[in-house]
């Protein structure tokens, strides 16, 4: 791998910083909702089922819109799909604000937003990154932008829990709306990249149809609905879960704020590993690892420092899957159609997403507590383990007889 201080690597920084930041901000959006969930029903008189609805609704509507996102950008460049992102993600932050009605919030936050996601996250910023960066540095360049990703996220967990405290959640959403304003020039840095491809695919090389015949294609589908059930319901209900057993509020912000520090490191480092050693063995080790994070942390006393350490464990394991799991499509396929395979993918890790945050509120309301669905996330670390095992991760060949389906 050619080393990141070189001046070729130096060439792509421009936009792996413009990819980092519009992702942090989109992530942190994304990752400080459980901040909103408490005093936002309060002041509505809403119970929590129209917020995990709400955010159940914005996974799904991320998911289902990110192959089309994907698809855009392969087609017609990133710029225009980021560009258009952001501005829905602005009036969709606005829109939960003025939200008058149950219907008009799960449009906004639900409908808007999700749709915003699609664009300004990992399908389309690492689709246009994959078509930048030269292959040899292609793994690093995703870390390092996922790592600049997660940095937003953690700054975003203090701030908005003192934008909340000095003034209200309504005056913290309009704030990240005109954040989201303020990224719009961003888009330019992928003018270049967006039209131009770090490797030319080859006449005849493996299209889209060829990756959904793939078992492995299909392996990593499944795996990666496992990663958006642990992270999602993680990343929602963890604030009210510590606050449910009776510990401070801070403590669910500080566990939050942890999460997303550790997920810099963690996503970089992955990232970086996966040019060296095999990425589904990479995958293997993080879902088992999020597991036993899971286990301990049901099985010992809770405590303040017992949420600390789960939060700096889970938040290490948390998105370093992102990097892996592109990068491995992009080994196995090529780049010329990175951005829809991995849009199929991520519907598929929305879809987990949808069903860990409405699992999560309706174990709350049937039993009073997260407990539950805790535990179903750690089983599923086990199965996502074995599905990636058997993947096969050699460079699709194209044939009459399709050799090579594994």
């Amino acid at each position: 791998m050619t080393a990141p201080g070189t001046s070729a690597a130096r060439r792509d920084w421009t936009p792996i910083l413009a990819g980092g930041l519009i992702m942090g901000l989109a992530l942190g959006a994304r990752h400080v909702q459980g901040l909103f969930l408490i005093p936002m029903t309060m002041d509505r008189g809403w119970d929590r089922e129209i917020f995990s609805q709400a955010i159940a609704l914005q996974n799904l509507a991320w998911g289902l819109c990110q192959p089309l996102s994907g698809w855009l950008s392969d087609r017609f460049g990133a710029l225009w799909i980021i560009a258009g992102g952001l501005i829905l993600y602005c009036l969709g932050l606005a829109g939960m604000v003025y939200s008058a009605s149950e219907g008009a919030f799960l449009l906004a936050a639900g409908v808007c937003v999700g749709i915003a996601q699609s664009g300004t996250t990992f399908g389309v910023v690492y689709a246009a990154l994959s078509r930048t960066v030269q292959s040899d540095r292609r793994s690093w360049a995703l870390g390092l932008a996922g790592a600049l990703g997660g940095m937003g996220q953690f700054v975003m967990v203090p701030v908005s829990q003192m934008l909340i405290d000095m003034t209200d959640w309504q005056t913290a959403l309009l704030i990240f709306s005109g954040a989201a304003a303020v990224m719009l020039p961003l888009v330019f840095t992928f003018r270049a990249g967006s039209t131009s491809t770090a490797e030319v695919p080859h006449q005849g090389g493996p299209g889209i149809a060829d990756a959904l015949r793939h078992k492995g294609f299909w392996l990593l589908n499944l795996g990666f609905l496992v990663c958006g059930f642990q992270l999602t319901f993680a990343q929602t209900y963890l604030p009210s879960y510590v606050s449910d057993n009776g510990l401070d509020a801070s403590v669910g912000v500080m566990a939050l704020a942890l999460m997303a520090l550790f997920n810099v490191a963690g996503t970089y480092l992955f990232g970086l590993w996966g040019g060296t050693y095999r990425k589904k063995n990479l995958l293997v080790g993080i879902y088992l690892a999020r597991t036993a994070a899971i286990s301990l942390f049901l099985l010992l006393p809770m405590s303040g420092a017992s949420i600390y350490a789960f939060s700096a464990a889970l938040g290490f394991l948390l998105l370093g899957t992102v990097p892996l799991t592109n990068g491995l499509v992009s080994q196995v396929f090529g780049v010329r159609y990175i951005g829809t395979l991995f849009g199929i993918l991520f519907l598929n890790h929305q879809i987990g997403s949808f069903i860990g945050v409405r699992l999560g509120g309706i174990f709350f309301e049937a039993y009073g507590s997260y407990q539950l669905g805790w535990a179903v996330a750690a089983a599923l670390g086990l199965v996502a383990a074995a599905l990636h095992w058997p993947i096969n991760d050699s460079p699709f060949v194209v044939s009459r007889t399709q050799k090579n389906t594994g």
